[in-house]
């Protein structure tokens, strides 16, 4: 089966670099399934799970927002953040998602609603990416 590059990369670091399969992702306008040819494109990521396919096998990763440049043999992803399954610490996750949700009920004029919206989406991404 033929292959193609994957690399997700953030501000901190290279989180991964392989030969892939199949890199299925949420772009702003939908989903989207990207194997070996596709069409080039470049669209916004929202924050939700990024799936990987190798070898029969199944990767995930937690991408909290970026951007996804698709040409014919490789795909980069340009990540806020994005963390592999195994990687994440679902105690910190759901801490996180307690305090965006204790801001988003709060009666203050002083929350950001927007960014605690965000903080939930990004908590609860990881904790579904993780699976426990």
């Amino acid at each position: 089966m033929s292959t193609l590059l994957l690399e997700i990369v953030t501000p901190e670091r290279k989180v991964y670099a392989q030969e892939v399969n199949m890199v299925s992702v949420k772009g702003a306008d939908g989903e989207l399934g990207i194997l070996p040819n596709h069409i080039p494109l470049v669209t916004p990521l929202r924050i939700a799970p990024v799936i990987v396919k190798k070898d029969g096998a199944t990767e995930k990763f937690a991408v909290s927002g970026g951007f996804i440049e698709i040409r014919k043999d490789k795909v980069v992803i340009l990540a806020e953040s994005a963390e592999l399954a195994s990687e994440i610490d679902v105690d910190r996750a759901e801490a996180a998602k307690h305090r965006a949700q204790d801001r988003l009920n709060a009666k203050s004029d002083h929350v950001d609603f927007k960014r605690a919206e965000l903080a939930l989406q990004r908590a609860i991404n990881r904790i579904n990416v993780n699976g426990k």
